[in-house]
């Protein structure tokens, strides 16, 4: 199975869901939360699919990518998992790099906070990347579903439900 960006992503917030979404239970599509943010992304800026490209390459999507200046634009509704999508954007930058596009940057875009963050890849990063694939492959290729983690985020996780079904433990 290719890592793609959306499994770097649900490495860093929950190995649970991770799994789960790598094990072929995919609650996003009915998620009232996934579809706003989806909203956000076409919304947002209405004219960047006429200015940049779409990238698929070795499992990862990249929606826009500006070619002439080698920049990796990624959108989010909230700030709210912003390390994950942090090393998300620096895994696209690790697969760009390894299929020949040396020195590309990327573009953290929140539209409703009105902030964007630099992102660069650098070496330690790199071998961070390289042994995060390793325990991401660990975790999908697990027997088991992990257990769940029970963080207040939990609450507006696509997956809540899921968790919390059938469990004797009170929700949070």
């Amino acid at each position: 199975m290719q890592i793609t960006g959306t499994h770097f992503n649900y490495y860093l917030i929950c190995h649970r869901k991770l799994w789960l979404f790598a094990n072929g239970i995919n609650m996003e599509s009915t998620s009232d939360l996934v579809f706003e943010g989806k909203l956000l992304h076409e919304n947002s800026y209405s004219r960047r699919s006429e200015k940049y490209e779409e990238v698929a390459i070795d499992g990862i999507k990249i929606d826009y990518y500006d070619a002439k200046n080698k920049v990796v634009h990624e959108i989010k509704k909230s700030t709210k998992h912003e390390k994950a999508h942090e090393w998300q954007v620096k895994y696209y930058l690790f697969v760009l790099e390894k299929n020949g596009i040396t020195g590309a940057t990327g573009l953290l875009e929140y539209p409703r906070q009105h902030k964007t963050k630099e992102v660069l890849l650098t070496i330690p990063d790199k071998t961070a990347i390289n042994d995060m694939l390793v325990k991401i492959k660990t975790i999908i290729n697990g027997e088991n579903c992990p257990p769940r983690i029970s963080k207040p985020r939990c609450k507006n996780c696509s997956y809540y439900d899921f968790c919390y079904a059938g469990e004797n433990d009170q929700p949070l």
